[in-house]
């Protein structure tokens, strides 16, 4: 029961980092403008992501405009963008690994050692996706706080974390945890117990036929006509 408990809550942990890792990967916010300095102009506000820019004025209007071209981007956004869409691909083959490992799952038989080893694999792809989610959220941030700091860089040029960073970091942390609970349950502990029944040998001794024998007839040959 622990088990099926654990398994469950992992389960539900990889589908969360699932829908986290296409979410992160969509969403406009990892750039967001920074209003310091000379850049006063609040009304508007730019969202630069791995697929498109935006801007929003003053909550009523956004528009976006999708890049024309990869090498528009800088470094570490192209780079970001090749490998949210490897964790996004990981995270899907993790989860659906997942399922056929499951108990209550009968596809792949009642075998609870190669289950196990199933869900093993599922735990580890879903770990490798926790730290391909990480690596492009951390250098995007740590590129974003680099600029901010640099004096050369104009304050309109500046940018903020996006919550598309924050969403990455708890995504990746989620994943991380449904891959080690997926690689610390207890499989094949809970040992289905083969009961012995002792059947009582009985000697199966054949049927014997009595053949009736003939009785001596009581009468004599003289008497037969």
């Amino acid at each position: 029961m622990a088990t099926s408990a654990l398994q469950y809550a992992a389960l539900v942990l990889g589908g969360a980092g699932l829908v986290g890792t296409v979410a992160v990967t969509i969403m406009p916010q990892w750039r967001v403008s920074a209003f310091i300095g000379s850049n006063i102009v609040v009304f508007e506000t730019i969202w630069e992501g791995l697929w498109m820019n935006c801007i929003r004025q003053a909550n009523i209007r956004m528009q976006c405009k999708i890049y024309d071209s990869l090498l528009a981007l800088s470094p570490d956004l192209q780079a970001s963008r090749g490998l949210m869409c490897a964790a996004a691909l990981l995270s899907f083959l993790a989860f659906m690994t997942a399922i056929l490992g499951m108990k209550c799952t009968r596809c792949t038989g009642d075998d609870d050692k190669a289950k196990g080893h199933i869900l093993l694999t599922a735990g580890i792809m879903f770990i490798i996706t926790g730290l391909v989610v990480l690596i492009p959220v951390s250098w995007v941030a740590n590129s974003i706080i680099r600029d901010f700091y640099n004096p050369i860089v104009d304050d309109g040029q500046k940018r903020e974390l996006g919550e598309a960073l924050y969403l990455g970091w708890i995504t990746a942390l989620v994943l991380l945890a449904g891959g080690a609970m997926f690689c610390c349950a207890p499989y094949g502990s809970e040992k289905s117990s083969s009961y012995r029944y002792s059947v009582p040998s009985h000697r199966t001794t054949p049927k014997s036929y009595h053949m009736g024998k003939k009785s001596p007839s009581v009468y004599s040959k003289s008497q037969y006509v």
